[in-house]
């Protein structure tokens, strides 16, 4: 190695050679060799590539490698990343999750089983039979719960969510709802009949009395007034001729 000048480096070097490229780093620049074919080159960068770790010293920051599981790692012995087939777990990458821990495919760390939870079951439905509560003895009524937390992959599954038993009711009639509701509609009709028939009636007969009194005045008018008949008890009257 034949060191030069740190004259005409590029890259963040403060030393350089030809040969092996960066020797030292300017400040708050990590140094790391890496390998080109048979050669490694120093190069200086402002952090560390994948697969290695970060140090600083008072003379040089480095960037070391990662143990040969670990895709990213904090330190040599704490990975915060694992490479494809290990799992995560408290900075160890493992091929297998310890007891009572499952393996996460999406996260690829190990972590706790989840059991499923459900709701407290909800009060009993009215007892039933096809969708109805009426004219029937015997019947079925429902209560669900809903689910609250689903399970992981090696979790407990969710139990059923729906429960059904007999009932016996008091037998009862159905009220036809459709015979029902035509009465009612027949006896809005004949209301409504009712009304205007008598509402006809007073038009008629407001209308007839007073066609008759426009009769009587035509009368009155077209007939000559009747002159008075002479008293013939007053024209019989004794004369006094005692005068």
């Amino acid at each position: 190695v034949h060191p030069n000048v740190s004259q005409g480096c590029q890259g963040g070097c403060a030393t350089c050679s030809d040969y092996n490229g960066c020797l030292s780093c300017k400040p708050r620049l990590f140094f790391v060799l890496e390998r080109i074919g048979m050669k490694q080159i120093g190069v200086c960068l402002s952090s560390c590539p994948s697969g290695y770790y970060g140090t600083r010293y008072p003379d040089i920051n480095k960037c070391a490698k990662c143990k040969a599981d670990c895709d990213t790692c904090f330190t040599r012995n704490f990975c915060t990343k694992c490479k494809s087939g290990f799992y995560l777990y408290s900075g160890k990458c493992l091929e297998k999750c310890p007891d009572g821990l499952e393996a996460n495919n999406h996260t690829m760390e190990c972590t706790s089983i989840v059991h499923c939870e459900t709701s407290e079951w909800s009060p009993w439905s009215p007892c039933m039979k096809k969708g109805k509560t009426c004219g029937f003895k015997r019947g079925n009524e429902v209560r669900v719960r809903e689910i609250v937390q689903h399970p992981s992959a090696r979790g407990n599954p969710c139990p059923a969510t729906t429960e059904s038993r007999k009932c016996t009711v008091q037998r009862k009639r159905c009220q036809k709802e459709g015979k029902g509701k035509k009465n009612r509609e027949e006896k809005r009709k004949k209301s409504n009949k009712d009304e205007s028939k008598e509402t006809r009636q007073e038009s008629k007969g407001r209308a007839a009395r007073r066609q008759n009194r426009e009769q009587r005045e035509n009368n009155n008018k077209t007939q000559p007034k009747k002159r008075k008949a002479p008293n013939k008890e007053q024209d019989l009257a004794p004369v006094d001729t005692a005068h």
